[in-house]
Parts: C-alpha cells; sequence; structure tokens
C-alpha cells in the first residue's frame, strides 16, 4: 500500500527572535524525516510530510493551527476538510507544556498519536547497519549519551557527553558525571529541584509523600545497610561477617564475643569456680584426717569420699565453659557436666536410702538388716550414673555439638558458641537429674523426723530443695539470656546448686569436727547402744 502521511510539528520559532534551541529541534525533525523517506527499508511505499506550526508559545494560536491543519487549504472549519490532502497520522510537540497539553486534549477527539501504532513490535536496520528495534509498546529501547550543549557568544554550539542512560539493562540504570556539567555563570553549583535533598553518605532518597516523583526526602539507612556515595537510591548489605559503623557508611567487621576470662564476668566464675573448688578439697581433707570420728562413720563415709570427689570435679567442669569454644570442649563439658552432676545426686540418693534403712533395720525382726553395708548404696551410684552415661552418649552421637559463630542472636556481633543441633538432648540430661534429685527431696521429707543420730536426712532435704529452686529458675533464665550470658547463667546454676549440697551437707559436719569435739563423742555413745 502506498501513500503520502503528514506529521503535523509544533514549534515556537518567534518572528521576531529565533530561539536557537527550538530552531535545533526543527532542524533534527526535517533531517529525521528526510532520512526516513530516503531508505525504502524503514517505511516500505510510505512518504512521510510534515506540516510545522509556530504556536508562539500560546493556546491562542495553537489552536488557530490546530483547526487549520485539521481543515486543510480552505476556511478553517471545525470537523470539516476541504478537498484532497494527506492523511494526518501524528502530532509531535514537547515545547511548552501547557500548550502541549491543550493540543493533546483536542488531537485526542480525533485519535491522532507519537506514530507509535505504526512502528510496535518492528526491527529495522538503519545504513550504518546498526539494528533498531521496537517493542509491543512501540517504544526503543536504548542506550543513550547524555550531552551538556554548550551556546557560544558566535551561537556555535558544542556538546559534551556528562552521562549515559541504559534503557537495554535490566536496571535502566541513569549515571550523570556532574564535575563534566558546565553551567551558566550565573550558577554556583548545580541546581536542585525545591523540593528534593542532598542525601549524604549513610542516607538513601525516599520519595516524598503528595509531590511528584522527583521530589525527595532523605531516610537513613536500615539496620545493617550502608551508602558510601551521596543521593543513593538505596543502601546496600554488609557481608555476614560485618556491620556498619555507626555512620552506616562503611562496613566494619563484627566483634566476635564470648564468656573471656579476661573480662570481669568470665574472671568472677573462674574465681568462685576454683575457690569452691579448694573449699571441696578442705572439706575432704577434714574428712580423711577424722574419718575414724563418729561423725564422719555414722553417714556412710565411703559416699561422703564419693560425694565431696564429684563436687569438686563439677566446680572444675565450670572452666570448661569459659573461653573460646573449641571441638574438645563443646563435646565435653555439657557431657562432663552431666554425668558427674549425676553421680553427686545419686550419691545424695543413695545416702538418703541409707538413712532409712538403717533407721528402719534397728526395729526387732526387721529384715532390712540384710541391706546394710555399702552393696546397696553402690548399686544406687553406679547404676544412675550408668544411665546418665547412655543419654549423654546418645545425643552425641545423634548431634554432636561443634563450635559455630552466632551472627542472628546479637545485633551487629558475632557470638562464638558451641551449637546444639537440638536442645532435646541437654533437656534430657536435666530431666534425669532433676527426677533422682526429686526422689533424694521426697524421701529426706519424710526421713526428717528420725533421732538426731539420724539428722542427715534434714541437711539433704534443704539441699534438694535449693538444688531443684535453682535449676527449675535456670530452665526460663537460660532460655531468655543470648550471647556469652547464656553460658554465664548455666556456670551460675552449677555453682549455686553444687554450693548448695556442700554447704548443707558438709559444712554442719565440720563444724562439729572441728569445733564440738563434745557433740562428737556425744554422738558416738549414742551409736554404740544403738549398735
Amino acid at each position: 500500500m502506498s501513500g503520502k502521511w503528514m506529521v503535523t510539528v509544533y514549534l515556537a520559532l518567534s518572528t521576531k527572535r529565533i530561539d536557537i534551541r527550538n530552531y535545533q529541534s526543527l532542524l533534527a525533525f526535517v533531517f529525521a524525516v528526510t532520512e526516513i523517506n530516503k531508505n525504502p527499508r524503514l517505511l516500505p511505499n510510505i512518504t512521510l510530510g510534515f506540516h510545522i506550526v509556530d504556536h508562539c508559545l500560546t493556546e491562542a494560536m495553537a489552536t488557530i493551527g490546530m483547526i487549520d491543519i485539521m481543515s486543510g487549504k480552505g476556511l478553517p472549519i471545525p470537523n470539516y476538510r476541504w478537498g484532497l490532502s494527506p492523511n494526518l497520522v501524528a502530532v509531535v510537540d514537547g515545547i511548552s507544556s501547557k500548550v502541549t497539553l491543550l493540543i493533546a486534549r483536542m488531537f485526542g477527539i480525533y485519535r491522532f498519536p507519537q506514530m507509535h501504532k505504526y512502528i510496535k513490535k518492528v526491527s529495522i536496520t538503519d545504513s550504518d547497519g546498526n539494528e533498531l528495534h521496537f517493542d509491543e509498546n512501540g517504544d526503543m529501547p536504548s542506550d543513550f549519551d547524555i550531552l551538556n550543549w554548550i551556546v557560544y557568544p558566535n551561537q556555535t554550539l558544542n556538546g559534551i557527553k556528562v552521562g549515559t542512560y541504559a534503557q537495554r539493562s535490566a536496571s535502566q540504570e541513569l549515571r550523570i558525571n556532574e564535575s563534566l556539567i558546565r553551567w551558566s555563570p550565573s550558577f554556583n553549583e548545580t541546581p536542585r529541584t525545591p523540593c528534593s535533598e542532598t542525601c549524604l553518605i549513610g542516607f538513601r532518597k525516599k520519595p516524598k509523600e503528595g509531590f511528584p516523583e522527583c521530589c525527595n526526602d532523605c531516610a537513613p539507612c536500615p539496620e545493617g545497610e550502608i551508602s558510601n556515595q551521596t543521593d543513593r537510591e538505596t543502601c546496600f548489605k554488609c557481608p555476614i561477617n560485618q556491620w556498619p559503623n555507626l555512620n552506616r557508611t562503611i562496613c566494619t567487621d563484627k566483634v566476635i564475643i564470648y564468656l573471656s576470662y579476661h573480662e570481669p564476668l568470665g574472671a568472677s566464675l573462674a574465681l568462685l569456680s576454683v575457690l569452691f573448688c579448694i573449699m571441696t578439697c578442705l572439706v575432704l581433707m577434714i574428712f580423711t584426717k577424722y574419718r575414724n570420728t563418729a561423725v564422719v562413720k555414722a553417714n556412710n563415709r565411703d559416699l561422703s569420699y564419693i560425694l565431696l570427689v564429684s563436687l569438686k570435679i563439677c566446680f572444675l567442669c565450670n572452666l570448661m565453659f569459659i573461653g573460646h569454644p573449641r571441638h574438645v570442649t563443646c563435646i565435653l563439658r555439657q557431657t562432663v557436666f552431666g554425668v558427674i552432676f549425676s553421680i553427686v545426686i545419686s550419691s545424695v540418693l543413695a545416702k538418703t536410702v541409707t538413712v532409712v534403712i538403717a533407721f528402719n533395720a534397728t526395729r526387732p525382726g526387721s529384715k532390712l538388716k540384710n541391706y546394710l553395708g555399702p552393696r546397696v548404696s553402690n548399686s544406687i551410684v553406679i547404676f544412675c550414673s550408668l544411665m546418665q552415661v547412655i543419654i549423654c552418649t546418645s545425643g552425641l552421637i545423634n548431634s554432636p555439638p561443634f563450635p559455630y559463630y552466632n551472627t542472628d542472636d546479637i545485633v551487629g556481633m558475632i557470638v562464638a558458641e558451641c551449637h546444639e543441633h537440638s536442645s532435646y538432648g541437654f533437656y534430657c540430661i536435666l530431666g534425669f537429674m532433676g527426677l533422682l534429685a526429686a526422689l533424694s527431696f521426697i524421701i529426706a521429707f519424710f526421713a526428717r523426723t528420725l533421732p538426731d543420730i539420724f539428722n542427715e536426712a534434714k541437711f539433704i532435704t534443704f539441699s534438694m530443695l535449693l538444688f531443684c529452686s535453682v535449676w527449675v529458675s535456670f530452665i526460663p533464665a537460660y532460655l531468655s539470656t543470648k550471647g556469652k550470658y547464656v553460658v554465664a547463667v548455666e556456670i551460675f546454676a552449677i555453682l549455686s546448686s553444687s554450693s548448695g549440697i556442700l554447704g548443707c551437707i558438709f559444712i554442719p559436719k565440720c563444724y562439729i569436727i572441728l569445733f564440738r569435739a563434745d557433740k562428737n563423742k556425744t554422738v558416738l555413745k549414742k551409736r554404740t547402744q544403738i549398735n
């Protein structure tokens, strides 16, 4: 199909003075139409023409020009066209926004476009071999150079490349080098939109509500992100092992924290552990030296030794929780704690059972005399300890703990900790110890009214009550703390419960041995009478 098509161009070319910028647009348009008509491959069998109207930047002149174009060469009459003339297919304008809106409204009635409907999904090749592609909307994705045009006093032009607009890329990136722009001497700096601010480093642009899209506020970068350039649209996240500085301008390495010997908390807990261990050693020395006295013999001497040695190891196992986690300490610390503490509680349980058996065995005809001696107490300790060993071994086989850098719990810090796949094993250890402590408490509670010779039941009752209180309080504290304080809470629970057993069961006996020798003899006399 052949034919002649006309494109109307609206330009503001005053008859008194020619605006060089508008005149340049006119020449560019004429050149483009001429080149299209010369190339038969662009619009085959179609010739473009143009009708140029000077609207002088006024709505009245623009209206007269539009009616003149649509009416033809005769008397301008709306909705009437004189004679035969080329088809009007599009209107090009853009010099003045107010005139453009007027033209768009009027020509929109007659459905005249920017030629887009004729160039949808079209690919062409220009004379230089460059391929041009128009998408389904009639747009041509391209990469553009941004030129800064300079008009010299002699009316000559010079274009300086100051940036690019990459429309073909997925992000459609706009880059402008402000240092290359040559402004008029009347400007001291780059002009800015009055409704926008310069966003410094550490901030990002934020759309200003109720204003055009070009207006923006400045908002600080979100937590964990930085901005190291001015007027950035977005901030970017720091690597997982880094965190923004206070101004959120650079990423710095996160601080690695753990319960250390070099800090007051870690040093204090370590010192307390060593002091209680020394105290336990002193008690053991006293019991060893006075092993043939009534107080030591009356309270199952062998179990007392086992209990004291186990308490000493419990205090020392706290040291495995302090310091940088390592593979060996991660595997050993919960296992050693669970097994040794089970020996402690099972020894207390065995002591309690021994007290009950010894009291009831004194009754005439009682068969409990056959259970007096170390066999029952040793069996209780061995059985309970083996059960805890099985629980700890199962946990190590299923999910062995390992050193781990936790980057999630504390903002801006890395917590060096022993990572356990599941807390199920740890709670099984605590649950078994709690069961033993509850049995000891119940038996000792009902045996608290025994004669004074067997008054160890009273002290066991207090020690188990303290033990259960500490570890029941430990669970919510353990779940609510983070970082190095998780380890500190567990150490504190171990110290509190172990020192409670040491103080309630052994300190009163040491007082009698060292300062009340007369009472020690009385106990021996009473014990002789019973036997």
